[in-house]
């Protein structure tokens, strides 16, 4: 991403790599446009425009936990677990099953909003952080 954040390129591809900050904030913003949906749209409107909306923010997510992923040197598939520990867990957990969703999204907090990305290039692009340098 050359040092600067490529928006586009952070919620519509899912190559390449993203650094943290980067995708701390995407999801913020992905997860706010959630809540403000769900606060805004009535039961009727819901079920009508609930197609179009959560299907964007789940290809969206996709993408920025992809590049997330490959950061840290993972495979991008593992975002459907993550995504699908969201979507169960969404707006409020209820049961077991629902508390092994929540330990997912626990541990994909630390791994991706934590622990710093792999130093050096690796096979999903360069680092995000270091694009300038000559390693």
């Amino acid at each position: 991403m050359n040092g600067q954040i490529a928006w586009g390129e952070l919620f519509f591809s899912a190559g390449g790599r993203a650094a943290r900050a980067p995708s701390w904030l995407a999801a913020l913003v992905l997860l706010a446009i959630a809540a403000v949906y769900e606060a805004l749209v009535g039961p009727t409107l819901h079920w009508l425009t609930g197609w179009f909306v959560y299907p964007a923010l789940v290809y969206c997510g996709a993408c920025v936990l992809s590049k997330r992923l490959h950061d840290r040197g993972r495979s991008g598939w593992w975002a459907a677990l993550i995504l699908a520990s969201v979507v169960a867990v969404w707006p409020h957990p209820n049961g077991f099953l629902d508390f092994v969703f929540f330990l997912v999204l626990v541990w994909a907090g630390v791994e991706l909003g934590v622990m710093p990305g792999e130093q050096g290039a690796n096979r999903y692009g360069p680092n995000p952080l270091r694009t300038g340098l000559i390693a």
